[in-house]
């Protein structure tokens, strides 16, 4: 599906970004379809999460962080994390190749631990692989060794607006 496709749908059927989800159906978890495009002009993609954040009946706050699809072929491991992407950072050149990662990633997920009585909140999150820091630049064009534990590379990330769910009768 292209990207018209895939938003038009979503303001049709869903709720966008900053928009509020009412009360869930009896039995019904929220669905959110997730997708991101790489810049034309920067590094290919990690992988997309969903930031979900929630207050219990006893007040406390809490936030849990999903991988919801990713380049390539890993999976996560039997602590439930997934493993990086790679890296293709030539730390002395302060270059990268976009020979892993993709160029665009999208999926369907529904959150396996809702509660229709919860407040909660999600975002998205876009990971690209890692690229040369601007330390690793510098070090490169004033010819000089980065300051010992300084950190060479990076990953960018965007963060969407929330969806805020309300339970009903809140």
């Amino acid at each position: 599906a292209s990207p018209d496709t895939l938003a038009a749908a979503g303001y049709a059927k869903g709720v966008p970004m900053g928009g509020e989800l009412a009360a869930a159906p009896a039995g019904k978890a929220p669905m959110f379809l997730v997708a991101a495009i790489k810049d034309p002009q920067g590094a290919n993609l990690d992988r997309l999460q969903v930031g979900k954040g929630w207050v219990d009946a006893a007040g406390k706050t809490h936030e849990k962080v999903f991988d919801v699809t990713w380049a390539g072929e890993r999976k996560p491991g039997a602590d439930g994390r997934l493993p990086p992407v790679g890296s293709t950072v030539d730390v002395a050149k302060a270059t990268y190749t976009n020979s892993i990662g993709a160029a665009e990633l999208a999926t369907v997920w529904t959150d396996p631990e809702f509660d229709p009585a919860l407040r909660a909140f999600y975002y998205v999150r876009v990971l690209e692989i890692p690229t040369p820091r601007w330390t690793a630049h510098d070090q490169l064009r004033f010819k000089v060794q980065a300051p010992k534990g300084a950190t060479l590379t990076q990953q960018e990330r965007a963060i969407s607006s929330p969806i805020w769910y309300t339970p009903a009768g809140a």
